[in-house]
């Protein structure tokens, strides 16, 4: 998505532990952990702009849903989202030099209801295990699932790339 925006970067990856305080509202957990992930690269790559994100799938009763950690709990995840609305919550951490800049997108999805067969077929298929909410938009429980979304699609995949490509312009 960064090379579309016709960026120049390089990826690095940093464990990162994502452990908050699990009375923190949905809006501030993501939050903590995309600043969490950008402090982790405090001090180094002088000069560079660096990003950092993180996303969420939030239940219409407030739920974070995370990554899967197995078929039983993926299809149970995408049980819960069928038929139902949910938002996803992506924060996305710029960080230049000591600077940094936080924000975040919101988008509403709405799913048709899936049979039973469909989750499966598609938990089979795509093994959605390192996604959160247990979907990718992008695949195909994207192209036959997904009713309608209000906000950004890209944050749906993982990160709101024309609001990004809004906050870099803002740095020059």
């Amino acid at each position: 998505m960064l090379s579309e925006l016709g960026l120049k970067f390089e990826v690095v990856v940093r464990e990162t532990d994502e452990v908050v305080d699990e009375l923190l509202k949905p809006i501030a957990v993501v939050k903590a952990i995309a600043t969490k992930k950008a402090e982790a690269f405090l001090n180094d790559f002088e000069g560079a702009v660096i990003i950092t994100a993180d996303t969420i799938v939030v239940t219409s009763d407030q739920k974070i849903l995370g990554k899967p950690k197995s078929k039983a709990e993926a299809f149970h995840v995408l049980k819960m989202l069928s038929g139902d609305i949910h938002e996803v919550i992506t924060a996305v951490c710029i960080l230049e030099d000591e600077k940094l800049i936080t924000f975040s997108e919101s988008t509403e999805v709405e799913f048709y209801p899936l049979s039973d067969d469909e989750i499966n077929f598609y938990i089979e298929k795509y093994e959605p295990f390192d996604k959160a909410g247990s979907y990718g938009i992008q695949e195909w429980i994207g192209r036959i699932g997904i009713k309608s979304i209000k906000g950004e699609y890209t944050n749906v995949v993982g990160l709101p790339t024309a609001r990004l490509y809004q906050e870099l312009k803002k740095l020059k």
